[in-house]
């Protein structure tokens, strides 16, 4: 491990190249640039293309976007050792936030060839760049959903207009049914529970303890947030297509796999499963009981402290 045979090394203070032999990371050194950034100073803004990757030697750097009106969104603070910038040089595409040295930063900046020429070495690396991507991307998704349940508490309507809004609206549905020959469903179409097996939480404890069985939380980002089965992924369907290309298309097809997540109006781990199911994989099952029965026989979650 480089680590162990090279721990003094520079750029060992970022995670992301803990693995690399000391060869390599020499290479990198050389071609790395060092910037110093006064308190204050913009390091790159939205639209800026992505040309270097950039790993924190000291000092604070402050992620954030801007929304209209001045009104600015923070997504992180991150200080030595952290890294950042990777998702515009993995995608392609320009710059997707701010960033801003929040005091003295020195800054170690990867130029993209080399960035590039080490993922394609070191297919390590690149997993984990992935990963991280996944994560960014959940995050930005329950920011996503925490504005828009401020914004719909801020506009929520009175009694009387939710009942006239439904009102009309089924009227509308039946008037149009009516005059159309395919007409369109009044009542959502949920997928058959029958077509799925199910499976106690008792019988795949001692799997899951071992880390054999594969536990995908099916729920929107915000209630996995607040509370999920313990080492759970989160999987929700609304990101589904991408997440799944990011850090699940090369799972095993016939590794254990067991899904919860549903509301009083939405099956989401049976819609979760189906799509699994389509896709290949052999050994999907749907926790008997949801989450609750799974709290009501002991077993561990884990909860948000905020309030």
């Amino acid at each position: 491990m480089a680590e162990n045979e090279c721990k003094d090394h520079q750029l060992l203070e970022a995670t992301i190249f803990r693995d690399l032999p000391c060869e390599e990371l020499d290479k990198i050194l050389h071609v790395v640039e060092k910037r110093v950034v006064p308190r204050g100073g913009v390091i790159f803004k939205v639209g800026d293309p992505g040309d270097g990757f950039y790993i924190i030697h000291s000092g604070k750097v402050r992620i954030y976007r801007k929304k209209g009106a001045g009104v600015e969104r923070e997504l992180s603070i991150l200080g030595p050792g952290e890294s950042f910038g990777e998702i515009s040089l993995i995608t392609g595409e320009p710059r997707s936030a701010n960033a801003e040295a929040l005091e003295e930063t020195h800054l170690l900046v990867l130029p993209k060839e080399h960035f590039d020429r080490i993922l394609r070495e070191y297919p390590s690396i690149s997993a984990t760049f992935m990963k991280e991507m996944r994560r960014w991307l959940i995050t930005d998704h329950q920011l996503i959903e925490d504005e828009a349940e401020v914004a719909y508490k801020a506009t929520r309507t009175s009694w009387l207009d939710f009942v006239v809004i439904i009102g009309l609206s089924v009227i509308l549905a039946v008037i149009f049914n009516q005059s159309s020959p395919n007409g369109i469903s009044l009542f959502p179409e949920f997928p058959d529970p029958t077509a799925f097996t199910t499976v106690k939480s008792s019988a795949i404890m001692e799997s899951y303890e071992k880390g054999e069985t594969l536990i995908l939380d099916a729920m929107p980002v915000n209630f996995y947030q607040k509370r999920h089965i313990k080492g759970a992924v989160s999987m929700p369907l609304s990101l589904f297509d991408i997440v799944y290309m990011m850090t699940f298309e090369e799972e095993d097809m016939d590794r254990p796999i067991v899904i919860y997540g549903r509301t009083l109006s939405r099956m989401y781990d049976l819609e979760l499963a189906g799509k699994l199911i389509n896709r290949g994989y052999r050994n999907v099952r749907i926790l008997e009981g949801d989450i609750s029965g799974w709290v009501r026989d002991g077993h561990p979650v884990e909860e948000s402290t905020s309030k």
